[in-house]
C-alpha cells in the first residue's frame, strides 16, 4: 500500500483496534483470489499478530491457501471530502479514510482450532448465542462445521494509513470536521469521531 509518511500509522494496538472495529476484511492470495470474511485477532505466545478466519469448504479458495502468503484488507472508516470545506481555494474533492493491510504466511486449521476460533467469533459479537441450543443445538452446529475450513494468517507485516487531512492548515482541517460532523451521511459522521477520538485532522492538534 502506497502511504504517504504523515499518514503513515504504525502503532500496534491502534491497528489491532482498527481491526478489531471493522473487523469484516477482504482475504487475497498471490492467485488473485480474493474472499470477503470476518476475522478475529490475538497475540500469540511470541507476540505476533495471528488472524483466524473460516470459508464455506464449497469455496475453492481454501484449497490453495495451505503453507501460502497472503494479504488481509481492512477498511476503516471513510468518506468524500468536498473542496467547498476547504478555507483555501482552489481546491479539488478527494477521499479520506482509514486502512490497515495485513500480509503473512497461512495456515489451514484441524476441525478442534476451527470450532475454538467461530466460537471466538460468535463470543465477540453475541456470546448468548453459544448457550442457546433453541437456536444453535449442539447437533445443528457439529454438521454445519463439516461444511467449513479454518485458516490463521501470522502476520508477518503490516501497514495502517489514516489519510484525514492532518497535513493541511487548520482552517482547512476544521471546515473539513465540520462538514463531516454535519454530514447526512451515517459512514461519514463514524469518520469525523474517528478523527476526534484520535485528535487527527479535525483542526485541534
Amino acid at each position: 500500500m502506497h502511504i504517504e509518511k504523515h499518514f503513515q500509522l504504525t502503532d500496534l494496538e491502534r491497528l489491532q483496534a482498527i481491526i478489531a472495529k471493522n473487523s469484516f476484511g477482504l482475504f487475497i492470495t498471490a492467485d488473485l483470489n480474493s474472499t470477503h470474511l470476518p476475522f478475529v485477532s490475538e497475540l500469540d505466545e511470541n507476540g505476533k499478530l495471528c488472524l483466524f478466519a473460516h470459508m464455506a469448504k464449497a469455496n475453492s479458495h481454501w484449497k490453495t491457501i495451505d503453507n501460502k502468503r497472503g494479504l488481509i484488507v481492512f477498511s476503516g472508516p471513510h468518506a468524500y471530502i468536498s473542496p467547498n470545506w476547504y478555507a483555501k481555494k482552489p481546491a479539488v474533492p478527494t477521499w479520506n479514510y482509514v486502512a490497515v493491510h495485513c500480509y503473512g504466511d497461512v495456515q489451514l486449521l484441524n476441525d478442534n482450532e476451527t470450532v475454538a476460533r467461530m466460537n471466538q467469533l460468535v463470543s465477540h459479537y453475541e456470546p448468548d448465542l453459544l448457550d442457546d441450543q433453541n437456536t444453535m443445538p449442539d447437533d445443528f452446529q457439529q454438521r454445519l462445521r463439516q461444511g467449513v475450513v479454518g485458516f490463521k494468517l501470522e502476520v508477518t507485516d503490516i501497514q495502517g494509513k489514516e489519510k484525514l487531512g492532518q497535513h493541511r492548515s487548520h482552517e482547512d482541517q476544521q471546515g473539513v470536521f465540520t462538514g463531516l460532523t454535519n454530514s447526512a451521511d451515517p459512514i461519514a459522521k463514524l469518520l469525523a469521531e474517528y478523527m476526534k477520538e484520535h485528535n487527527l485532522g479535525n483542526g485541534e492538534a
